[in-house]
């Protein structure tokens, strides 16, 4: 009987008013675990030459291996080189690894190539001889 004379008081009447709203504004989110989506910047590719045809959307481009492919991206749509869209002209190119660094355009993208011969037989436009 006394607690409910303590609780009935101004000073209970206060208390319990704050409580109620210390609880009120306490959230507890638990979305549970999710998977964490892969970082491309930490992917470690081997440098083996293994290459392959890879495409992000209408943009199709030859990859060194698997790796380079997924860490850029692409999703590989056959191993190999890709093809010029008719599929009739000659063999698939084999450039060199010399890192001479070219910047080239594709559809008003820029991007930095390793060396010329990979930025062409990508089939991109060489416009600088340095990284962009």
């Amino acid at each position: 009987m006394k607690l409910f004379g303590i609780l009935l008081s101004r000073h209970g009447v206060a208390a319990l008013f704050l409580s109620m709203l210390l609880a009120a504004c306490t959230v507890v989110v638990d979305d549970g675990p999710r998977p964490r989506p892969p970082r491309p910047d930490s992917q470690f590719c081997t440098r083996e030459y293994q290459p392959v045809c890879a495409r992000r959307g209408g943009d199709r481009q030859t990859f060194a291996n698997p790796c380079l492919a997924d860490r850029a991206g692409y999703r590989v749509v056959s191993p190999g080189q890709c093809r010029d869209g008719g599929g009739g002209g000659g063999g698939p190119a084999f450039c060199t690894r010399e890192y001479a660094p070219v910047c080239a355009t594709r559809r008003g993208s820029a991007r930095t190539f390793p060396n010329a011969c990979e930025a062409r037989a990508a089939n991109w436009r060489i416009v600088d001889n340095e990284p962009c």
